[in-house]
């Protein structure tokens, strides 16, 4: 592989991956929230749910926003949601990872 195409940030030396579980640890309220989010679309009868619009969503919510919230985290906050719940599968839409 290239090293113009290597998989970790240029300014961190992180994968997205990496970059996710350090935000995700520092920020547990976050994945909480989405959980909650997806709960409630789901029980008022949503069959697909879109993790980047829960991510704006959130946003909104938060008054301050949620500093390094970044877009990428979107496949890893849904992969993290279907481990835990299983049932909820179906309501998203996962394609293969390209990058760590």
């Amino acid at each position: 592989m290239p090293a113009a195409c290597s998989r970790a940030n240029r300014t961190s030396g992180r994968t997205i991956t990496e970059q996710f579980h350090a935000f995700d640890a520092q920020n547990p309220h976050v994945y909480r929230a989405l959980e909650r989010m997806a709960a409630r679309r789901l029980a008022a009868g949503a069959t697909r749910i879109s993790l980047k619009d829960l991510f704006e969503d959130l946003r909104r919510q938060l008054p301050y926003g949620v500093p390094g919230l970044n877009n990428n985290f979107t496949a890893l906050y849904a992969r993290k949601l279907i481990a835990a719940h299983p049932h909820w599968t179906s309501a998203f839409e996962l394609r293969r990872r390209r990058a760590d």
